[in-house]
């Protein structure tokens, strides 16, 4: 007898969207940055990983093997064998001879992993996903801003100069707002001329991502974060690090703060 998760795996695959994984008519189709359940074993690996990642599954417990849980959950032998190999990928199983898969303990999961991050805001609770979220740009956004501040070429600058043009012209649409407000973000970490920050920064654009998203849900829009943005710009731009540095860091404030207003706002209309 199929069991109660496995029986709401099945469930949520029949409902997952047609066999290449697409929500029909949906306008984010091939724009999203996670599996987005693109095809059947991408369906699987989301499906799985979000209920490992919600404490369905918990650290230590044995999977059935690839052959039991294929049929239960009614897919190929093949989409699971993948489906398993993209979350072990992301550090939420192994897979060892003669002894099965296994769900790992948290601390051995890739936090910056795009998927880990939607499965962990998907299935909350927020306020401490936020924290971490915060704290992981406040470590790595002002030493790249300050870096910027010394290495910044003229191409760096301009395209600074472009993505803070791009926000003022999106005013309070919050829409269209976050394309230039990550453009301007990115080329920060770009312009700090250390390939490990510029590779930590394509590690974190998700998180970066997420965080732009909730703060957008703030009905009043993001116009208003536009002078932090442009003291930032401007610290660089005259080549003060100090002053970058402190810029970031009462930008990523602002920005948490938006967030946190968002949440609190979104608690108060959900019905108890």
């Amino acid at each position: 007898m199929a069991t109660t998760l496995e029986s709401d795996l099945r469930q949520l695959l029949r409902t997952a969207g047609d066999v290449n994984g697409r929500r029909p008519g949906s306008a984010e189709d091939g724009k999203e940055r996670t599996l987005s359940r693109r095809s059947l074993h991408g369906r699987v690996a989301h499906l799985v990983g979000e209920q490992i990642v919600r404490g369905a599954l918990e650290p230590g417990v044995l999977l059935p093997n690839e052959e039991a849980w294929s049929a239960r959950l009614k897919v190929s032998r093949t989409a699971m064998r993948e489906a398993i190999k993209i979350i072990a990928g992301k550090g939420l199983i192994e897979s060892r001879p003669k002894t099965g898969t296994r769900v790992r303990p948290r601390e051995f999961w890739n936090f910056l992993d795009p998927d880990v991050l939607a499965w962990q805001l998907a299935v909350g609770p927020v306020g401490p996903f936020v924290g971490n979220l915060f704290e992981l740009r406040r470590v790595i956004e002002p030493a790249g801003a300050a870096l910027a501040a010394r290495r910044a070429r003229a191409a760096d600058l301009r395209r600074m100069d472009e993505a803070i043009r791009g926000m003022g012209a999106a005013g309070d649409d919050s829409e269209h707002f976050v394309a230039p407000d990550m453009r301007f973000h990115q080329a920060i970490l770009q312009a700090s001329g250390n390939d490990l920050i510029r590779s930590l920064g394509a590690m974190i654009e998700t998180a970066l991502i997420i965080s732009f998203q909730l703060s957008n849900a703030n009905p009043a829009g993001q116009g208003h974060s536009l002078p932090l943005h442009f003291a930032v710009f401007q610290a660089i731009r005259q080549r003060k690090p100090d002053a970058a540095r402190a810029a970031m860091v009462r930008l990523i404030d602002g920005s948490e703060k938006d967030v946190r207003r968002a949440i609190a706002l979104q608690e108060r209309r959900t019905p108890r």
